[in-house]
């Protein structure tokens, strides 16, 4: 459009630039990559399911039944109740299956880093307390107690008071 950005160019910059604020305020968490994954694969759910229903209309009678069998590939489940009967149906086929594989192993992942991320995290915070500063503490402690034997054996040693002696 001469003089300016489109709709849809105007909706990217803005999410463009919300997500950006919130990468650089916080960086880039685990759930909000979750969230950019599962959006853009529900969107390719809903291409590739009109996609389909264009390429092999006989097969998938309506936008509906491709949108199903997309999500029944990308998600792996592959139910068999409907399937591309057209060459480049299966080629599109191909495409949401390796990218089903994707999304799963990437989502995953991320996962696996949240959890390896607080791990580390809890391990730095008892690094916090390190194990010079614990030896310090008991070789105080230690020192107290040889003081306490060494008073001990010192009374020990030497007669009561008031007693005299044979």
């Amino acid at each position: 459009m001469p003089g300016g950005e489109g709709f849809w160019m105007k909706d990217a910059s803005w999410v463009e630039r919300r997500v950006r604020r919130k990468v650089d305020r916080k960086g880039l968490r685990p759930s909000i990559a979750a969230w950019m994954i599962a959006i853009a694969w529900i969107g390719a759910i809903i291409v590739f399911g009109i996609l389909e229903h264009l390429i092999d209309p006989e097969t998938f009678d309506n936008v509906w039944l491709g949108m199903w069998w997309a999500t029944e590939t990308v998600t792996t489940v592959g139910y068999g109740d409907t399937v591309p009967e057209q060459t480049s149906g299966r080629l599109v086929a191909a495409v949401l299956m390796i990218g089903g594989l994707s999304l799963f192993s990437v989502i995953t992942g991320i996962i696996t880093s949240a959890f390896v991320t607080r791990a580390q995290a809890d391990r730095s915070s008892d690094a916090s307390d390190p194990p010079e500063s614990k030896l310090d503490q008991v070789l105080a402690e230690l020192e107290d107690v040889r003081g306490q034997l060494s008073r001990l054996q010192t009374d020990e040693d030497s007669p009561p008071p008031g007693d005299q002696g044979p």
